[in-house]
């Protein structure tokens, strides 16, 4: 593969993103996505975003209005180096520089051939100020190689096969998710459980009675406990404290970042021996309690867990499904208590978890119909997301050696189905 050299301001327009002034409310709430590094940025195109802008705000920012294709970098801060396409017209706030490409460059090759330079841009960055950053000049100014254009597209196809069975598995995995959420909410928020004749309770006269704790009525016999009743919170450790010596069995840190990306060749190490209360494992709950308040189903393979995660695990009988939807149902609740507390981190605490008021029902055969009804549902979710952390090790594992032309790949040779097992 014969490749040539360019910097990154010969491959496209290079802009760098800006915020509309934030005092006008009016800026935002209309339809153009506004990217930031706080949105998930580990799928290949935008999915979506946590602010939309309006019209009156593309109009304050509109030489940063970005075409679809667009390859945006994240460059300043934790997230430096991150790589996203723009899938429909977007503005970015000023932490990403971006790349129109001119038409003898492929968006999704360009895509891919960044990520791989992730921890080159942060190596770049390390010497400029506290806070790592790469500007608009210095980002124009870096050289790579690339080869002609069909050589980029067929590189690209190969690539995004693999990553369109990964985003395949994300929206089977969100319907899975949302079809466990509706049934939870029609067994213990709309209280329609089947009854003894497998009716549903409420709707057929099953008889309720008023909870003052949470002011509304909730099945007789029923209990409010706080959600620490129904499982363990195990905070992780500082695993700086338990760094691996050369000789040492390691494993992977397990931070907020790898709860959203998976382990990476980012991830920090820590040795093998850490205590066993902090190991983690696919399958186990994980609770990130400061800053993004997330919970997951982990199914990254086994780990060290990071401080600012809980590991949850069920107590006595509680079906794991039920205790992982009482969570999710209960995030709400915490990132309202987080927002008065005016943090700008979550930062909930045992206190929290505490005072957290959560209905039960009193009989085990109502959680075991649960459990019985629900697991299919989880465990295809499990297996589906095992699927593409394989996947993503084995594209990352590729992506390399595709790039700088150790591996090559004929069009006729990308016809792979990857839509099953």
């Amino acid at each position: 593969m014969d490749l040539k050299k360019y910097k990154l301001g010969d491959v496209g327009k290079i802009i760098t993103g800006k915020t509309p002034p934030t005092n006008n409310s009016n800026n935002y709430g209309g339809e153009i996505p506004f990217l930031t590094p706080s949105d998930d940025l580990s799928t290949v195109y935008v999915e979506s975003t946590a602010k939309m802008l309006s019209n009156l705000g593309v109009r304050s920012v509109k030489k940063c209005l970005l075409p679809p294709r667009s390859v945006c970098v994240s460059c300043i801060g934790s997230d430096l180096g991150r790589v996203i396409l723009t899938k429909v017209e977007t503005v970015t706030n000023q932490q990403f520089n971006a790349i129109i490409p001119h038409s003898e460059f492929n968006s999704e090759y360009l895509y891919y051939y960044l990520t791989s330079l992730e921890k080159y841009f942060k190596e770049l960055s390390a010497s400029s100020t506290s806070v790592p950053i790469i500007n608009k000049s210095q980002f124009s100014q870096i050289e790579i190689s690339l080869p002609k254009l069909s050589e980029q597209e067929v590189i690209a196809q190969c690539l995004s096969v693999i990553d369109r069975k990964i985003a395949l598995n994300r929206e089977i995995n969100r319907n899975l998710e949302a079809m466990a959420r509706q049934l939870y909410d029609y067994w213990f928020v709309q209280f329609d459980f089947p009854d003894e004749n497998g009716k549903p309770y409420k709707s057929s006269g099953g008889k309720m009675v008023w909870n003052e704790k949470i002011k509304r009525e909730i099945p007789e016999g029923w209990k409010i406990v706080s959600l620490p009743t129904i499982a363990t919170f195990t905070n992780g450790l500082a695993c700086q404290k338990f760094r691996p010596k050369s000789e040492d069995e390691k494993l992977p840190v397990i931070k907020i970042r790898e709860m959203r990306d998976g382990i990476t060749s980012e991830s920090e190490w820590v040795a093998a021996d850490i205590p066993d209360a902090v190991k983690v494992y696919d399958g186990d709950i994980l609770f990130s309690w400061s800053a993004s308040l997330e919970v997951m189903i982990w199914t990254g393979g086994e780990g060290g867990l990071n401080q600012h995660i809980f590991k949850v695990e069920p107590k006595s009988y509680y079906p794991k499904a039920f205790v992982y939807i009482q969570i999710l149902d209960y995030i709400s609740v915490f990132k309202g208590i987080a927002e008065a507390r005016k943090t700008t981190m979550g930062h909930i605490t045992q206190d929290h978890l505490n005072q957290s008021q959560i209905v039960i029902p009193a009989s085990k055969s109502i959680l075991q119909a649960f459990e019985n009804t629900i697991s299919p549902i989880v465990n295809l979710f499990v297996k589906l997301s095992q699927q593409s952390k394989q996947l993503m090790r084995q594209r990352d594992k590729l992506l390399p050696l595709l790039m700088n032309g150790q591996v090559s790949v004929m069009p006729r040779e990308i016809n792979c189905d990857l839509s099953h097992g």
